[in-house]
């Protein structure tokens, strides 16, 4: 499958999927991701803020905080670039590009041991990676190799295969409500 199509197929997957599923499926994503020794060694966490029916982030976040840990999230700042800003609360963000949650605040996150939590369309047990097709983050962690990064992800974003190419990065590890890949 093309990575078109299999952008139409996921997202019409999580279009069939109730919201107290999403949330019951995240919890327990979440959880593993909290488990993990990537989150545990982690000061500071950067995340998606997910949205249009995403594994969610929140329940990370909200630990990552009662912690004491830092938080960052993603902003686009450029046709192709993305940075991470600081978050201290849901009040630090509002809708931006393709209406994803931004950072507003100015606090750039610049640190290179960070946990990343890396969002994506569809995943095989290869760790390949079907995103959202502009490249943000494979361009950023491509630049910023020293990072931890997990994909968190609903098991029905697992296929057998996603294609790839040379300028696609696998995140280390995979976690959804059934598995972890490593």
């Amino acid at each position: 499958m093309e990575k078109k199509e299999i952008r139409k197929l996921v997202f019409q997957r999580r279009k069939e999927v109730s919201e107290a599923w999403q949330h019951e499926q995240t919890e327990k994503i979440c959880r593993q991701v909290i488990a993990s020794e990537e989150f545990r060694k982690a000061d500071t966490v950067f995340v998606y803020m997910d949205c249009k029916g995403e594994a969610g982030t929140k329940p990370v976040i909200e630990e990552a905080w009662r912690l004491g840990k830092k938080v960052a999230a993603p902003k686009i700042v450029g046709p192709t670039e993305m940075k991470f800003y600081y978050i201290h609360s849901y009040e630090d963000v509002e809708k931006g590009y393709f209406d994803v949650p931004e950072p507003t605040t100015g606090e750039l996150a610049q640190e290179e041991d960070a946990l990343i939590l890396v969002p994506g369309v569809a995943f095989d047990a290869n760790r390949h990676r079907c995103g959202y097709g502009k490249g943000f983050y494979d361009r950023y962690l491509s630049a910023h190799p020293q990072h931890s990064t997990i994909a968190i992800a609903f098991d029905f974003q697992l296929l057998e295969e996603v294609p790839s190419d040379e300028f696609d990065v696998l995140p280390q590890k995979i976690i959804t409500e059934k598995r972890v890949i490593c």
